[in-house]
C-alpha cells in the first residue's frame, strides 16, 4: 500500500504562489521521429511493469501497439491538436469509437465521461491564469484548453488542444514511480484528473485575489467624508465573464468524477478508483468557490451601479443647491435691470450697499442651511 499512500505526492507537484503563472512547458515536437509517425504525436511509449520500455528510435503508434500485444504492458500516446487525417490511423488501430474521435479532433467539448465497449472517453477543460498588472475592461483572466483521454485495457491516448496544459512534466513524474504506473492506464487517467483539478484550485485562489481587489475599490470611499463613485462597471463585467468561463470548465466535470469514484468500471483499477473520490472532493470545493465568485460579482456589480446612482444624485443636489444660491442675486439684478424711471431705491444714497448686503446675507444663509443638511 505504500504506492497508494504516495499517490498524491507523485501526481501533485508543489503548488506555485497564487499570483505565479500556471503555464507549463509545452516543449517542441521531436524532430527525430520516424517519418511514419503523425506530426501531431508528441510522445509515444510502451510501459511494462511500471517502467518505460526504451527503444533505439521513437515508436510509431502501430509499432507500440504491436509490442504491447506481443509482450504485454500498455502504450501511452500523447497528441497535440491532430487533424482528422492524422488521427484516423490511430483511431483505426485502437478501435476508437467514431463519435469520440470526432469530438477529440474538433475540440470545444464540455467536460464529460463517455463509456464505449472497450474504452472510456474523458474530456477535461484545462484552466490557466493569465497574469496582468491591472484588471481592465479587456483583461483576459483565464485561458482554457482541453485534454481528451481515451482509456483502454492496454492503451492510453491523450489529445490536447490549446497552447497550455502540457502533460510532459506529469509523464516524467509518473515514470519516476513504477509501482504506480504498474496499475495501468487508469493510474494515468487519475493522475491527469488530479493534475487538472489542482490547476483549478490554484486558479481559483488567483481569481479570488482579483475579486478582492475589485471589491476593495468598490467599497472604498472616493474621498474623506464623501460618497464612493465606484469603479468602471466594464471591469467587473469582464471579470464576471472570465469567472463564467471558469465555471463552464468546472461544473460539468463534477458528475464524471463522481462516476469514476463511485461506480465500478472494469477499465479502472479498484486501488486507483478510490482515489478519484479525493479528486471529486477537491473539484466540489472549487465548484462551490466559483459559484460563490459569480454571486459575489453580481452583488459587487449591483453595489457599484447603486454607488454610481448615488453619486449622480449627489451631483444633482449640489447643482440644485448652487442654483438656489445664485437665484437670489439673479432676482435682485433682474429687478434693478428694468430701468424704470420712478424706482425710489435708485435715488437713495445707501441703496446700493444695502441691497448688496441683504443679497450677501441671504446667499450666506441659504448656503449655511444647505451645508448643514448635507446638500453641499
Amino acid at each position: 500500500m505504500s504506492m497508494i499512500r504516495d499517490l498524491r505526492a507523485v501526481v501533485r507537484p508543489t503548488r506555485p504562489s497564487l499570483r505565479k503563472s500556471l503555464r507549463a512547458e509545452t516543449g517542441a515536437y521531436d524532430t527525430t521521429r520516424d517519418p511514419g509517425t503523425p506530426s501531431a504525436v508528441v510522445d509515444c511509449a510502451v510501459y511494462r511493469n511500471g517502467a518505460r520500455v526504451e527503444t533505439p528510435k521513437p515508436l510509431t503508434p502501430q509499432e507500440a501497439m504491436r509490442q504491447v500485444r506481443r509482450d504485454g504492458g500498455f502504450v501511452w500516446i500523447g497528441l497535440h491538436e491532430p487533424t482528422e487525417a492524422e488521427f484516423a490511423g490511430i483511431a483505426g488501430e485502437f478501435g476508437l469509437h467514431p463519435l469520440a474521435v470526432e469530438d477529440a479532433v474538433q475540440a470545444h467539448q464540455r467536460p464529460k465521461l463517455e463509456r464505449y465497449d472497450d474504452s472510456l472517453f474523458t474530456v477535461f477543460k484545462t484552466i490557466h491564469y493569465v497574469e496582468h498588472d491591472q484588471l481592465t475592461a479587456n483583461s483576459e483572466v483565464v485561458e482554457t484548453g482541453e485534454v481528451m483521454c481515451f482509456t483502454g485495457r492496454d492503451f492510453f491516448i491523450t489529445v490536447r488542444h490549446g497552447g497550455q496544459g502540457s502533460l510532459r512534466a506529469l509523464r516524467h513524474r509518473l515514470q519516476d514511480d513504477p509501482e504506480l504506473l504498474a496499475k495501468g492506464p487508469s493510474a494515468v487517467l487519475h493522475a491527469i484528473a488530479d493534475h487538472v483539478v489542482d490547476g483549478y484550485v490554484a486558479v481559483a485562489d488567483a481569481v479570488q485575489d482579483d475579486i478582492d481587489e475589485v471589491e476593495t475599490e468598490v467599497f472604498s470611499p472616493g474621498r474623506k467624508g464623501g460618497v464612493s463613485r465606484g469603479v468602471d462597471s466594464a471591469r467587473i463585467y469582464q471579470l464576471k465573464r472570465e469567472v463564467l468561463e471558469f465555471k463552464r470548465a468546472v461544473s460539468p466535470l463534477l458528475r464524471p468524477m463522481q462516476l469514476l469514484s463511485e461506480r465500478p468500471m472494469r477499465l479502472v483499477d479498484p486501488d486507483i478508483q478510490k482515489y478519484f473520490r479525493d479528486v471529486a472532493d477537491h473539484l466540489a470545493r472549487v465548484q462551490e468557490q466559483v459559484v460563490g465568485f459569480d454571486e459575489l460579482l453580481n452583488s459587487i456589480l449591483q453595489a457599484n451601479l447603486a454607488q454610481a446612482s448615488v453619486a449622480q444624485n449627489e451631483d444633482m443636489r449640489k447643482i440644485t443647491s448652487w442654483a438656489a444660491i445664485i437665484a437670489v442675486p439673479t432676482m435682485v439684478c433682474g429687478v434693478y435691470g428694468m430701468n424704470f424711471k420712478h424706482m425710489p431705491e435708485t435715488h437713495w444714497r445707501y441703496g446700493y450697499p444695502v441691497i448688496m448686503g441683504i443679497t450677501m446675507v441671504i446667499c450666506l444663509g441659504i448656503h449655511r442651511t444647505l451645508k448643514r443638511n448635507g446638500w453641499l
